[in-house]
């Protein structure tokens, strides 16, 4: 059974940090690239940063709104990929989702997401 568990989330003051972390199972992570998507109410789900396996160079990607403020990383031992979030703003709240994509194939599997509020 696939699962894609994110953890991590919270209110935090504008200026904080926070780490999501995504732990799965299920299926063969290693050969997954992995993506974290944000929504926020009203709008629709957006990327927010990316990172391939190991057989396509483990190069991450970034959504403009949180180049320099965010770091995506992977730890394939664990099967978990991690979101530090850093210099966190109001316009960052949302729900945050982790995805699975396979490297070749059209597979991909969801986390149910975890709630990030930002607010004073």
């Amino acid at each position: 059974q696939v699962q894609l568990v994110e953890s991590g989330g919270g209110l935090v003051q504008p200026g904080g940090s926070l780490r999501l972390s995504c732990s799965t199972s299920g299926f063969t992570f290693s050969i997954y690239d992995m993506y974290w998507y944000r929504q926020a109410p009203g709008k629709e789900r957006e990327l927010v940063a990316l990172i391939n396996c190991p057989r396509t160079g483990g190069t991450t990607n970034y959504a403009d709104s949180v180049k320099g403020r965010f770091t995506i990383s992977r730890d394939n031992a664990q099967n978990t990929v991690y979101l530090q979030m850093n210099s966190l703003k109001p316009e960052d709240t949302a729900m945050y989702f982790c995805n699975a994509k396979h490297w070749v194939f059209s597979t991909e599997y969801w986390g149910q997401g975890t709630q990030v509020t930002v607010s004073s």
